[in-house]
């Protein structure tokens, strides 16, 4: 059983699977290909990824794939919290440069669907915490691509953090969208 929720973009979904508890604690299906494909989502995964973030305010992103080597990403955090971020990056969509952000966490249990055409990219809210994600395709450096996370082009509201935001060099260095190799 699915709980899903269009987030207004195209394609991007929040996806709250049910949860079974009791006092030993709770059970969840987080991905079954029969029920993903009943709710209309037809993805071949081909990779998990495991992310570990340290300390809050480490930020991730925006990054995507070109084609032939795009990928479709199914979020969740296991430990902590996050503010994840989908942007438009499709430059024949009507919504292009758009973005929408929702808050994950393991408490909530919820998960976002992240459709090819779109830069993803999220922020820690806590410390220690953990994500996984699915991709429809493995990473290829070749096609590998992100855009500068405070491009005020954009314009995405990420939370003021007291510490600030820890970056690697690939995302302080990302083009804006402006200079961006994007898609059709």
């Amino acid at each position: 059983m699915l709980e899903i929720r269009p987030l207004g973009l195209d394609g991007v979904l929040e996806i709250i699977p049910k949860r079974f508890g009791d006092t030993r604690g709770f059970f969840v299906e987080t991905y079954n290909v029969e029920r993903f494909s009943d709710a209309g989502i037809d993805l071949r995964f081909v990779q998990d990824n495991h992310s570990y973030s340290a300390a809050a305010g480490v930020l991730r992103g925006l990054h995507y794939q070109l084609p032939p080597r795009a990928q479709d990403k199914l979020l969740r955090v296991i430990r902590g919290r996050i503010l994840d971020v989908a942007v438009d990056i499709r430059r024949s969509s009507k919504t292009f440069g758009k973005w929408v952000a929702l808050d994950i966490s393991a408490e909530k249990g919820n998960q976002i669907l992240v459709p090819q055409g779109f830069a993803h990219g999220f922020v820690t809210l806590v410390p220690d915490t953990e994500v996984l994600y699915k991709v429809t395709d493995t990473y290829s450096p070749e096609h590998d691509r992100s855009i500068r996370f405070d491009d005020p082009a954009i314009g995405v509201e990420w939370p003021s953090l007291s510490g600030g935001f820890q970056l690697s060099d690939k995302d302080l260095k990302a083009p804006p969208l402006a200079a961006a190799e994007v898609f059709v």
